[in-house]
């Protein structure tokens, strides 16, 4: 019982073996998924895994494409063949299960199905028993799993090292963390060889890489996986459970979220993989015009680097003068909105007895006075909603805080849960929080609001469903260099083949002022000042954020890449590209045939050649170039970059002369016949 993909490279299958059902996975006739079992242990009754008879198949092949609110492409091709396999007990209560296999020539997926029968009314599931049995011990890119938080730095080593890496430490360190304390390892949140997805591999030969993870999550909690005691390329699936133990708790009829494993020949084609959003719903929202995309600066790093304060004690930050200037920079260069945290009452006791109030702002902030004044300039305010963990205060009080947003003319929230998760015991990425980070959505949707969420449960291609679902955090992000062991340069060069294959990610670049006197000699931001203008290319967001302090923007030559890069694209490519060492996106404007190409390193200098094949034969481009000069280096001199400009076509190659830490950013542009006289070659 196989199912091929369109193209003939991939197939999943399934077979009985004393009656539990297995998988296995082949890439042209290669093994990359040994027979794996399948199955769960019930609270509420026997295990649901064994003496399992087939009851019916059938298969079915769709192709069809849509056509994404925003994103990387503007038009995604679904196409794949599906099997369904329908299964019963043989003996006993006679359960039924159904698994339903589908193959894409990007990868492969899988899901469980309960049907409605009488002999199975409710699920309370102890544990999911699907493996993932590996064929060979790949390099691996992962980061360990602690049910509460992704923000560390990935991790690069054999597959096989996983199972005897350290438990990771608990989300509190990473709060005590940023409070400027030392972690505190004495509570562990998880056992040693876990991880969480996507899980990024690479074949021994480098032919052939993959990545793990999972689609459509909904209703359920979150996938980790644990490396095998003794078959260290084996991964157990474990579900991040409730504070009673359950891990699932559910009515019959019901399901699993797809079990994914991404395929591809190289890296980049990880990245330009669309299956995650192709095994979603379409989207449920009948209008979605006033979605929209956009780049913001927000009243956010200041806090970070202690200049500000979010409440009022020190110097608050979110105030109507202050958030006037901000307006007023990004009017003046072309940037869509401006992020205001702070501005509401309770950041005294923020993670020491939280009591937000999401409608009462501090007598220094008039909410309806700063959005009318954005409205007259053509800038959106985004609002701002941190929980500190106490969900039951927040949904008591969402319904009203929405509500507001709506009546004043806020389109965009970004949403916080920096801290443990009340009640006790509960945990961010259980399948509590998935509910209702989902309820979050629904409610965003019913006001037209879009959001970014912060401290979220993992992306699984939830967008195409709710496309106000614009933007998550779920990374170790620019704020650390602010307080904590700066991120390496090697971090966000890895990024776009590990978490971003989760979709995209609110990693805040386009920091300037890359040694702030109020952070440093400890904390800084280790890269050059071209290589944030690059992140804002390779790190996609529909909401992008510029994350430094409006003043130092000012004066600089480079801002002109800040006010021109967009945040929704038409096409994107990945057009070199090696994991934690180097990568080069372009990407086309939306409705536009303007390119922008970011070019990125690690800790080593290097020149790489990038192609221009992807640019229309027969027209000539303005190339504008912001990067690193001969004398930049991430370490001594951050800040040096040029500006080159000249003209190029698609039979050219642009040459990127990396310094180490650095980048490369490049608009073009199609010539005009006044440009074709102003400029010459690129030199």
């Amino acid at each position: 019982m196989i199912v091929t993909s369109p193209d003939s490279t991939l197939t999943i299958g399934v077979e009985l073996r004393d009656g539990r059902p297995h998988y296995h996975v082949e890439a042209d006739g290669e093994s990359l998924v040994a027979p794996s079992p399948l199955g769960f242990e019930l609270n509420n009754g026997p295990p649901l895994r064994d003496g399992f008879e087939v009851v019916e198949t059938t298969q079915r092949t769709v192709e069809a494409s849509w056509t994404p609110v925003w994103g990387t492409q503007d038009t995604v091709r679904n196409h794949f063949a599906e099997r369904t396999i329908r299964l019963r007990e043989a003996n006993g209560p006679e359960r039924r299960l159904t698994l339903v296999l589908r193959a894409y020539d990007d990868g492969v997926a899988f899901r469980y199905r309960w049907p409605e029968q009488p002999n199975l009314d409710t699920l309370r599931i102890a544990s999911e028993d699907t493996q993932f049995r590996l064929t060979a011990d790949h390099t691996a890119w992962w980061i360990p799993d602690d049910h509460d938080n992704y923000e560390w730095v990935y991790r690069e080593t054999p597959l096989s090292a996983i199972r005897d890496s350290a438990a990771a430490i608990s989300y509190n360190s990473y709060l005590e963390e940023a409070d400027g304390g030392a972690p505190d390892t004495s509570e562990k949140e998880a056992a040693p060889g876990t991880v969480n997805p996507p899980l990024t591999l690479r074949s021994p030969d480098e032919s052939r890489y993959l990545a793990l993870h999972e689609a459509a999550l909904t209703d359920y909690s979150s996938m980790t996986l644990r490396a095998d005691s003794e078959t260290a390329t084996t991964l157990h699936t474990t579900l991040v459970p409730w504070p009673d133990g359950v891990k699932v708790k559910a009515s019959v009829p019901h399901q699993t979220p797809w079990r994914v494993i991404q395929v591809a020949d190289r890296p980049g084609a990880l990245v330009e993989s669309h299956l995650l959003q192709n095994l979603n719903e379409p989207s449920k929202i009948e209008d979605p015009s006033w979605i929209e995309p956009m780049t913001y600066v927000g009243i956010w790093w200041g806090m970070h680097i202690d200049k500000y304060s979010w409440g009022r004690k020190g110097t608050h930050g979110a105030t109507t003068e202050r958030t006037k200037r901000y307006m007023d920079f990004a009017a003046e260069h072309d940037i869509d909105g401006v992020l205001v945290e702070g501005w509401n009452t309770g950041w005294e006791t923020w993670l020491g007895g939280d009591e937000f109030d999401f409608t009462e702002s501090y007598p220094d902030f008039d909410l309806q006075e700063i959005v009318d004044y954005g409205e007259e300039k053509g800038v959106a305010l985004i609002g701002h909603h941190e929980t500190g963990g106490d969900v039951p205060a927040y949904e008591q009080q969402m319904d009203e805080a929405f509500a507001l947003y709506d009546s004043v003319g806020v389109p965009a929230i970004k949403t916080g849960y920096a801290g443990p998760i009340r009640p006790e015991g509960v945990h961010h990425h259980g399948q509590q929080m998935v509910n209702h980070y989902r309820r979050v959505v629904k409610t965003a949707a019913e006001h037209e609001i879009v959001l970014d969420v912060h401290e979220p449960v993992m992306g699984t291609g939830i967008e195409r469903t709710w496309p106000n679902m614009m933007t998550r955090e779920g990374v170790r992000g620019m704020e650390y260099n602010a307080w904590a062991e700066p991120n390496p340069p090697s971090h966000t060069v890895t990024l776009p083949f590990t978490r971003m294959l989760a979709g995209p990610l609110d990693y805040t670049p386009g920091v300037f002022n890359l040694t702030p006197e109020e952070t440093m000699p400890d904390h800084r931001v280790l890269t050059t000042l071209s290589k944030q203008l690059a992140n804002m290319v390779v790190l996609y967001s529909p909401l992008q954020m510029a994350a430094d302090l409006v003043e130092n923007y000012e004066g600089h030559d480079a801002v002109e890449f800040i006010e021109r890069v967009p945040a929704d694209w038409a096409e994107s490519h990945v057009l070199q590209a090696r994991i934690g060492e180097y990568t080069t996106i372009a990407r086309r404007k939306k409705n536009s045939n303007e390119w922008y190409v970011g070019t990125t390193t690690n800790a080593e200098a290097r020149t790489l050649n990038v192609p221009l094949g992807f640019l229309d034969a027969g027209q000539a481009y303005v190339a504008h170039v912001f990067e690193d000069t001969p004398d930049t280096d991430y370490e001594d001199t951050p800040h040096a970059y040029r500006v080159r400009r000249g003209l190029v076509t698609h039979e050219d190659v642009i040459e990127a002369n990396l310094a180490r830490g650095g980048g490369q950013a490049v608009i073009l542009e199609p010539a005009t016949e006044q440009d074709r006289q102003r400029h010459e070659g690129l030199e």
